[in-house]
């Protein structure tokens, strides 16, 4: 039979380390995305380097060597999944870098347009360039076409206008987007639940 004292003992180690883990993870970034649902986990961890961000939109830039994590999945996708809006501008010398992902295009703010983070966009097993997906927030609803891929695994380069990578349950809307779902752009962030078509 186990000695009481050190049962008692060990139980008071696990609460304190459970404790001193929570304080910790609570306060080490602020720029750590928190996974939302699914069995998607964090599969590695990019290195920060800064260079010329564009801060259009509120983008968030890149701190040298400051680690960001990467997502190589995303929550399963269902009628009503949960994500995060955020918002783009996918037209020339806007904050989304280069052309989209799916076209190679430039879209203009007016378009409904998005890019879905990597798990969702591609890694999944469902190809969703160039398809329409329906978004709903703020008791509205809209059909937005995917453009483009904000990208969970790649960051702080020119391509991804030196922008960490995105969490895994982001979907990237357009000032359109924004705007048809009645949103403040200076928000930055919305939650919404979209689903494929």
């Amino acid at each position: 039979m186990a000695n009481p004292k050190l049962l008692a003992v060990l139980v008071l180690l696990q609460v304190i380390t459970l404790h001193i883990h929570g304080v910790a993870s609570s306060t080490a970034n602020k720029h750590v995305p928190k996974p939302s649902g699914g069995r998607c986990h964090i599969s590695g961890f990019l290195y920060g380097k800064a260079g010329k961000c564009n801060k259009e939109n509120g983008s968030d830039c890149c701190i040298p060597r400051h680690r960001y994590p990467q997502f190589r999945c995303s929550p399963p996708v269902s009628s009503k999944t949960v994500a995060t809006l955020t918002l783009n501008s996918f037209a020339r010398g806007g904050d989304g870098g280069g052309p989209s992902f799916c076209d190679d295009r430039y879209h203009k703010d007016s378009e409904l347009v998005v890019a879905l983070s990597t798990g969702w966009l591609r890694l999944d097993g469902t190809r969703r360039c160039n398809k329409m997906i329906r978004i709903s927030g703020n008791r509205r609803s809209l059909l937005a076409k995917v453009v483009d891929e904000c990208d969970s695994v790649h960051g702080c380069d020119k391509e991804h206008n030196f922008e960490p990578p995105c969490a895994n349950n982001i979907v990237d809307g357009s000032p359109a987007v924004w705007k048809a779902l009645g949103l403040n752009k200076n928000v930055g962030k919305f939650k919404i639940t979209w689903s494929d078509v």
